[in-house]
């Protein structure tokens, strides 16, 4: 395909980063002990935090379909950038910003020491999107916005990155697709060997150790999933498999997901957390991105709006689901169900809201000499 072709949009990508959000949020039902799901879903929720691998591979994936063999300046990479992401961002900061600060001075949070013995820089660093890059600020103020600083990396360097991938062949492609997977796994693992914060267990509850968090949170550490998502992406704009293949594509990641998951409590914590999946969601991303017919069902109004939407909801969930477990004198002791289908239902409304009269007028006003080219989804920002 010649890169400057114009491209149509793929909306069922659209709507896979509304699945995606749902597993962080799954997630944060179970890490925040609000409530906790039974049977198989506790497994998949289990795993939850691995759904921001999912958009990092995306970003990747989508930013190069986007801009792929166009005259786009970084500055005007940029500037669609910021407009996209930070205003529900910045909405984000004021809304949780008395919880940021309850949590500091009155509850203590355990993850927020550094925060509370260092406020003034640590609110620095988040506003100006830098948190990811000191391992006990990582979770300072949203504590869910530190993969928008890691997200804000891979912007910067993006369109520096971009001329080489295009200048790749496909055999080059496949093996740079390899080496990238490889590169992140080496990260995890050799974190699980060396052990280097001495940790007697492993797992989603560590909050506080310092090469811990740079496993999970530093740009550099999580850059190899963006680069996955690139590559994939690169092949799938200089040589589109044929529709037919879409179907085993997908499948054969789902499988490999699947399997993971079913494995998951005898997988390192580490390994599972940064590094293991980025080749897996890139073959479910690319064949969705070939549009199988049954894929349809994911080409829907409704769920392409909570797509768009699942920004906000993956950035505001944790104020709004929590106060719907919440009653004077302590936590819901037994959430049912209901409650659960409930809380999140409302978070995706204000989600919905805050997407349609915060981000979509703010990127206007900010970006208002949209870049003429046909634009996908790469103008999500895919959570990250």
């Amino acid at each position: 395909m010649d890169l400057t072709t114009a491209r149509p949009k793929i909306p069922v990508l659209t709507s896979l980063r509304f699945f995606a959000a749902l597993h962080v949020v799954l997630f944060h039902f179970q890490a925040t002990k609000i409530a906790f799901l039974t049977g198989p879903m506790s497994g998949v929720a289990g795993i939850g935090y691995t759904g921001v691998s999912l958009f990092f591979v995306l970003s990747g994936f989508i930013l190069v379909y986007t801009y792929a063999g166009r005259n786009t300046s970084p500055e005007q990479f940029y500037r669609a950038r910021f407009a996209r992401v930070y205003p529900a961002y910045a909405f984000s900061l004021l809304l949780t910003l008395p919880f940021f600060y309850m949590g500091m001075y009155v509850f203590k949070v355990p993850f927020l020491v550094w925060a509370a013995a260092h406020p003034l820089l640590g609110s620095t660093l988040v506003i100006l999107l830098l948190q990811a890059w000191v391992p006990m600020a990582a979770l300072t103020w949203n504590a869910v916005a530190w993969s928008l600083s890691v997200e804000s990396f891979f912007y910067a360097v993006f369109p520096f990155l971009l001329p080489k991938f295009e200048k790749r062949n496909n055999s080059q492609l496949l093996t740079l697709l390899i080496v990238f997977w490889l590169a992140g796994l080496s990260i995890s693992v050799a974190y699980v060997i060396f052990n280097p914060d001495h940790l007697a267990v492993m797992n989603s509850d560590v909050l506080n150790a310092t090469w811990m968090n740079v496993v999970k949170f530093n740009p550099l550490a999580r850059i190899p999933e963006f680069l996955i998502g690139m590559t994939c992406g690169m092949l799938f704009l200089k040589n589109p498999a044929k529709k037919i293949l879409a179907t085993p594509i997908v499948l054969a990641g789902l499988i490999a997901l699947g399997v993971v998951i079913y494995y998951s409590p005898s997988i390192p914590y580490p390994i599972l957390h940064t590094g293991l999946l980025g080749f897996f969601f890139a073959m479910v991303i690319y064949g969705l991105a070939l549009q199988p017919r049954w894929s349809a069902i994911l080409d829907n109004k409704v769920l392409v709006l909570f797509g768009d939407a699942s920004y906000s909801l993956y950035l505001l969930h944790q104020v709004v689901i929590p106060m719907f477990f919440f009653r004077e004198g302590g936590r819901i002791a037994h959430p049912t169900a209901p409650w659960i289908l409930l809380s999140t239902s409302v978070a995706l409304g204000v989600s919905i809201l805050v997407y349609r009269f915060i981000e979509q007028p703010l990127r206007r006003k900010l970006n208002p000499r949209r870049i003429s080219a046909p634009s996908p989804v790469a103008e999500q920002p895919v959570l990250a």
